[in-house]
């Protein structure tokens, strides 16, 4: 049958928020902080820990098994997945660090901002996690065009490295305005208006 282990097309899972599930689990997290029964909280704290931890370690295995089969292209199909990708972020188990996510993205996006709205720089990420980045030309000091801008940026850094915890954006420096230089008139052979009257 189609969809199951053995054969056939596998089947298509419901999308799934990644950033709304992962605030759902920590709120279910907290209100299990919050039970009045220390046993009861701790055979839930044990189970999440362990829940966890089976899931790390199986990511972990398919991420060897994946590696060192040198799968290229299936480790592409993981790491580009963002469901996986987050797993594999909490699990501290992605191939690629932070940085070279979120560069990745932004390459990914500089296409789509076209010539118009400039280019994004990264630069840098710290290690709470703050994303540096620098918006440079287009827009022209518009201002809902650099928010639109912005918010494409922190779409993609964030759907790429969920583990960022803020975004700073420099707005690009306003341009100098072009400097007026003021000379002397060239010598001219016209005769002035008094000599003309004469």
């Amino acid at each position: 049958m189609p969809g199951e282990r053995g054969g056939g097309a596998p089947r298509r899972r419901q999308a799934l928020d990644v950033r709304a599930a992962g605030e759902r689990v920590e709120a279910l997290i907290d209100e299990l902080g919050a039970l009045a029964d220390p046993a009861a909280r701790a055979r839930a704290e044990e189970l999440v820990r362990s829940l966890v931890g089976l899931y790390g370690a199986g990511l972990e295995r398919i991420m060897d098994i994946v590696v060192g089969a040198e799968a290229a292209e299936v480790l592409r199909g993981l790491t580009g997945d963002e469901l996986v990708s987050g797993l594999l972020v909490l699990h501290d188990l992605h191939p690629l660090g932070t940085e070279e996510r979120v560069r990745a993205a932004l390459s990914e996006l500089h296409p789509a901002l076209g010539p118009r709205e400039g280019g994004v720089e990264l630069l840098g990420v710290d290690p709470g996690g703050v994303v540096r980045l620098r918006l440079s030309g287009g827009s022209h000091g518009c201002a809902s065009s650099r928010a639109t801008v912005a918010g494409a940026v922190e779409r993609a850094v964030l759907r790429a490295a969920p583990e960022v915890t803020r975004l700073e954006v420099e707005a690009p420096a306003e341009p100098e305005p072009p400097l007026l230089q003021i000379q002397r008139r060239p010598p001219d052979s016209r005769p002035l208006p008094e000599e003309a009257a004469r």
